[in-house]
């Protein structure tokens, strides 16, 4: 079993209530699941949550902020961002932000499966 950090153990009991949150170590940093799915990252002791087009106008309005690192020269921002500052350390807060990138992560592998068939059955027509 992978070794946690404190601030990994404490977001980790922060969000109880959203489930059996499940954390693992990556990349300098660690994911945080939930149901076998990654809704979160934390990285230089701050949480990131998961977001898509449907969320980040929410995450935007309330002052977050995106999770950013360099690649190859240039910022590359990916779809994670930070909680509100009100609801970094209070559980009752982060839940609904948790829910909501816990929904994200729902709709991005629901949209991975309905292209997945697509790509197989395109493998498997044979050119004429």
């Amino acid at each position: 079993m992978a070794r946690t950090d404190s601030f990994v153990e404490y977001t980790v009991e922060l969000l109880e209530k959203l489930g059996p949150v499940q954390s693992r170590s990556m990349f300098g940093g660690w994911g945080l699941y939930l149901g076998g799915r990654m809704f979160g990252l934390i990285g230089d002791g701050q949480l990131f949550l998961k977001v898509d087009d449907v969320t980040r106008p929410d995450f935007q309005a309330a002052g977050c902020r995106p999770f950013v690192y360099e690649g190859k020269g240039a910022p590359v921002e990916m779809g994670y961002w930070t909680p509100p500052a009100d609801a970094a350390d209070d559980a009752y807060a982060l839940l609904p932000w948790a829910r909501k990138a816990v929904d994200a992560a729902n709709r991005a592998a629901l949209k991975k499966a309905r292209k997945a068939p697509a790509k197989k059955r395109a493998s498997r027509v044979k050119p004429s």
